[in-house]
């Protein structure tokens, strides 16, 4: 009976883990950041850069390296990077302390199974957020494309 009551809480959790899409509202969301410090995402953020990848978090991490340290604040911005696919002691002796280095936060993922951000190889995702709804998707491959979503 347990084993019933717990694989059906699992399934009805994962159903409602669905990737976000064009119009689908923001739900509040938790993520810890390179110094395991949680944030919580609102409906208040108005875009969301998520990279999978470590050439397209080299390449956000450029763009941003090159601004403020308040630049994602002022442009209601976060950035998260899924580094689920990473060995957990690469992400612990390399890539986390790497990561402390930045003078802004880096949302993590590190659960394989998290699935509500789209991938797409080799390619920087941005989510723009009106409202707390989606408003489009953009899958972007070099910081010049990065800038302009800032102009």
């Amino acid at each position: 009976m347990l084993k019933k009551l717990i694989l059906s809480t699992l399934i009805c959790f994962y159903a409602n883990a669905s990737t976000l899409k064009i119009d689908d509202k923001i739900s509040t969301f938790s993520l810890v950041n390179q110094f395991d410090k949680i944030h919580t995402i609102t409906s208040e953020i108005s875009t969301i850069i998520v990279t999978f990848q470590r050439e397209t978090s080299n390449l956000v991490n450029d763009f941003l390296s090159s601004k403020q340290s308040d630049f994602l604040d002022k442009n209601n911005t976060i950035f998260i990077n899924n580094i689920s696919c990473n060995p957990s002691i690469i992400v612990k002796m390399f890539t986390i302390p790497k990561m402390r280095d930045y003078k802004y936060d880096i949302l993590l993922i590190y659960d394989e199974n998290n699935k509500k951000f789209i991938e797409k190889e080799n390619k920087i995702t941005v989510y723009f957020i009106k409202n707390g709804f989606v408003k489009d998707i953009k899958f972007l491959s070099s910081i010049y494309e990065l800038e302009g979503v800032f102009k």
